[in-house]
């Protein structure tokens, strides 16, 4: 077969090149892959140790997904094309919300068996998702994605300021022993029971709002939102990665960043399958996960058909199937391998249009690299161990540009001929921000409830889809929906 002949997706490109277009892939994708394992172990209270393993196992399987859907295995998994695959930000919320539920090992045995359910579900639905392509227009699909963003946005200001608003103070116990002392006299005295007439005295704790750790996360937003102004093409890109880099060369300067973990780690290790132990199911985290993925599949579909348009190949339902079945399979293999579930990479479908580079074995480069690193302990600690101040203002970034993606599909939704939108998107975003602004408002519920009432990123999907149902019925615009998974370049 002569060069001539084959599509430019198909080109194999010299060895060289190949690994350099393909690492510049890994830069892109490379600070919101390692987020997500940071944001679930932290939430879960896991020590450094397991941290890094959550993120070497998310940088394997991230280059293992990614072989599958760039090269292809059999013709039922593997969109074929330029895909770079990592986890997807909309399964966070969820996952924080099993984690502040269940902390430590059990509630990641738990996590794990939610995802590998979802999987297996997503692998057996994925030929018929592109068809529910009509119920989320961009009414739906952008009032979802803003309020992934605005709850991330939580993460972003509690790793700038020092954890969540619960660490900010501590009970003071001398005050409160005194106070309880005082109270049980006074009650002994008046034959009465023992009654506290004062709130608990609480003490500020003075790690957190540090201004010296608040002013690196400054440090670090102002000097990606340089490089985002003056710089251009590759480097901008990778404007959060540089500025995550130059945020711990000044917390190592500032003695805030030590090396001991990294030191202390090996060169080299396998990730293992349930390294956590035998992962557990429970039928209302498996559906709650189930339902991320259908959007997550939704937000592939646009990602795939814009994919088909950069590189001139065009894709049928077969094709589509096949690759949407990929986020299944990652999904369920990220539950065995100790990490998330996984869909294609936005970011890097923008590379791809930039570059101008439409060969998908430059992915596969690029998935190679990503199953290096994971093997490699020593760049999982070291990953583990930079600052939570300094990731802060870079999560306010990347989190930003989610709600502001979602901000943007939105602008395109029709209120002037159809003002029931307004009303699917008002009340879509007052069910997500309810988790937000009343944490503890299921407590009267069943307590197996909570993990989905919870997470105001589902009740946003439910909400908005019912929503749209009841206005505007099942004749969804199907361009539209198309049109607002393509806009989706944040996450």
């Amino acid at each position: 077969m002569s060069n001539a002949t084959v599509h430019p997706v198909d080109e194999k490109l010299p060895t060289g090149r190949l690994a350099a277009l393909g690492l510049q892939h890994v830069l892109v994708m490379y600070a919101g892959a390692i987020a997500v394992p940071l944001i679930v172990g932290r939430a879960l209270k896991l020590s450094p140790e397991q941290v890094a393993l959550l993120i070497s196992a998310d940088l394997f399987c991230c280059g293992l997904v990614t072989l599958i859907q760039s090269l292809g295995v059999t013709r039922w998994f593997g969109i074929r094309l330029p895909v770079m695959m990592g986890v997807t930000f909309a399964a966070v919320g969820p996952m924080v919300a099993f984690a502040n539920a269940m902390p430590g090992v059990d509630g990641a045995r738990a996590i794990f068996g939610a995802i590998i359910g979802a999987g297996l579900i997503s692998i057996v639905i994925a030929p018929i998702v592109s068809k529910l392509l009509r119920f989320f227009p961009p009414v739906v699909t952008g009032t979802i994605i803003a309020i992934i963003g605005i709850s991330l946005m939580r993460v972003g200001v509690g790793w700038a300021a020092g954890g969540p608003p619960v660490l900010a103070q501590s009970v003071d116990v001398p005050k409160l022993v005194a106070m309880v002392d005082a109270a049980k006299a006074s009650a002994a005295a008046a034959s009465a029971p023992v009654k506290l007439t004062a709130p608990i005295p609480m003490v500020n704790n003075p790690n957190y709002g540090a201004l010296d750790n608040m002013a690196v996360a400054a440090a670090v937003l102002v000097f990606i939102l340089l490089l985002v102004k003056y710089a251009r093409g590759f480097v901008a890109n990778i404007s959060v990665l540089l500025g995550i880099v130059a945020g711990c060369v000044v917390a190592a300067a500032m003695g805030k960043m030590n090396f001991d973990k990294v030191a202390k780690a090996g060169w080299f290790d396998v990730v293992t399958p349930f390294a956590f132990g035998m992962p557990t199911f429970d039928i209302v985290m498996i559906l709650t996960m189930t339902l991320v993925m259908i959007v997550v599949m939704i937000e592939s579909t646009g990602m795939f058909l814009a994919l088909s348009d950069i590189t001139g190949r065009p894709i049928g339902q077969p094709e589509l199937a096949a690759g949407l079945r990929t986020d299944g399979v990652g999904t369920l293999i990220g539950g065995i391998f100790n990490t998330f579930p996984y869909t294609s990479f936005s970011q890097n479908v923008g590379l791809v249009g930039v570059t101008g580079v439409r060969s998908r074995y430059v992915c596969v480069a690029g998935g190679i690299i990503m199953v290096v690193l994971g093997l490699l302990p020593k760049m999982a600690a070291f990953v583990e161990s930079i600052p939570t101040f300094v990731l802060g203002g870079a999560g306010l970034v990347m989190f930003g540009m989610v709600a502001a993606t979602g901000i943007r599909i939105l602008s395109t939704v029709d209120y002037k001929g159809n003002r029931n939108n307004l009303y699917i998107v008002a009340l879509s975003i007052g069910f997500g921000l309810v988790p937000l602004v009343a944490p503890r408002w299921t407590q009267q519920m069943a307590h197996g409830l909570h993990p989905l009432l919870e997470s105001g990123i589902l009740l946003t999907a439910v909400a908005a889809v019912a929503l749209n149902l009841f206005f505007n019925g099942t004749k969804g615009d199907t361009a539209g929906a198309v049109a607002a998974a393509k806009t989706a370049e944040a996450h």
